[in-house]
């Protein structure tokens, strides 16, 4: 039995990407193979608490570094999974080196911004540290390698197809509105309201083709700006539908013709994925090389905001387009199987456990 730590949390409702991440990846390990121990605030997801040979550490307001540490000393995981970059992550790489534990380190590398002047220390230890390491896209393997990351595999986001389905949408690609909906054609974002994410870009988008209906889902520190501004160009085509949870997310794309994602610094957002299983043509940027988006394929990749918003044209003016792009997406994204890749993070790990032991210092002592 190997025991996996995970500092992600098994909350039900909580939606940051990471945590679904490791949640989809949870419920899917072999229980008679991984015992995994991970965090939680709330009601916990029902697969993982129901799943056996799994624990959860009640996260607290306060003290929790201490005593999670304290609960890892009591039992040394023999992995410890996708670190994040806070306070118990750096304790535990300490805590690792100090005591010479023998938990092998596996780091899941997402969000882009790697180069060294952008000052994330505890990430580039779990990267100069790591007994293994993965990247969610080629681009952001590659990347990892160039820093000096070792033993590097590219392991992607599955796609939740609970939620994240075209059911007979791509199809409606060329009608002016859904079968279920009145309205306009909607374009739609959905990400965090950060100033990298650029939603501004759509709402001024939204100015330009009145004729369509802009929608934003989710919550951050520029959604008030976002607010101001459509108000400033009176964008009565505008509609900020705040957080929603993962069912809703994905009825909105299926309602939706064009996914637009202005961001200008990401990993492999997984938000391209689900869109492009709901049907979704996307329009996003090229720097990140988003593996879910296949440029003139299934959906058109961008290096300039001017490009964006010649796309956005493109698309708007094209439906046939549209419709071609959104089939093409649909078929792209079912090699995004979780299935598929729980596999390949249960065979990471045991290597990763097998080079920690190999590798250990001669006449050094493991703490178990």
């Amino acid at each position: 039995m190997i025991t996996v730590f995970t500092p992600s949390f098994a909350d039900e409702g909580n939606t940051n990407a990471q945590n679904l991440t490791v949640k989809e990846v949870v419920a899917r390990m072999d229980p008679s193979r991984f015992r995994v121990v991970m965090l939680a605030i709330g009601k916990v997801d029902p697969r993982i608490a129901e799943r056996p040979n799994t624990k959860i550490i009640s996260y607290a307001k306060r003290g929790n570094t201490a005593r999670i540490l304290l609960q890892l000393l009591a039992h040394v995981p023999d992995i410890y999974f996708f670190p994040r970059e806070g306070p118990l992550d750096s304790a535990f790489f300490t805590a690792r080196q100090k005591l010479n534990w023998r938990s092998a380190l596996v780091t899941y590398v997402v969000s882009g911004g790697l180069e060294r002047n952008y000052e994330r220390p505890i990430l580039m230890r779990a990267i100069d540290e790591a007994d293994a390491i993965a990247g969610n896209s080629i681009h952001m393997s590659e990347t990892v390698e160039r820093l000096g990351g070792r033993n590097v595999h590219t392991v992607y986001d599955g796609i939740d197809r609970r939620f994240y389905y075209a059911a007979g949408k791509t199809h409606r690609q060329n009608e002016k509105a859904d079968d279920d909906d009145s309205g306009p054609p909607r374009v739609l974002f959905a990400g965090s309201f950060r100033p990298a994410k650029r939603a501004d870009l759509m709402v001024r988008e939204a100015a330009r083709h009145r004729q369509w209906q802009f929608r934003f889902a989710g919550i951050g520190e520029e959604f008030d700006a976002c607010q101001r501004l459509a108000k400033e160009l009176n964008c009565s085509n505008v509609v900020f539908l705040g957080h929603l949870n993962a069912t809703t997310l994905g009825e909105e794309m299926r309602r939706a013709s064009i996914f637009f994602f202005p961001s200008e610094i990401e990993g492999h957002p997984q938000v391209l994925g689900q869109a492009a299983a709901c049907g979704l043509p996307c329009i996003a940027r090229s720097s990140y090389h988003p593996d879910y988006v296949v440029n003139e394929v299934t959906g058109l990749l961008s290096s300039s905001e001017q490009e964006m918003s010649e796309s956005l044209r493109r698309l708007i003016d094209q439906p046939d387009l549209r419709s071609r792009m959104a089939e093409a997406a649909v078929k792209h994204v079912e090699k995004f199987d979780w299935d598929v890749i729980t596999r390949q993070w249960q065979e990471i790990m045991e290597g990763a456990i097998e080079r920690r032991v190999k590798n250990r210092r001669p006449g050094s002592v493991i703490i178990a």
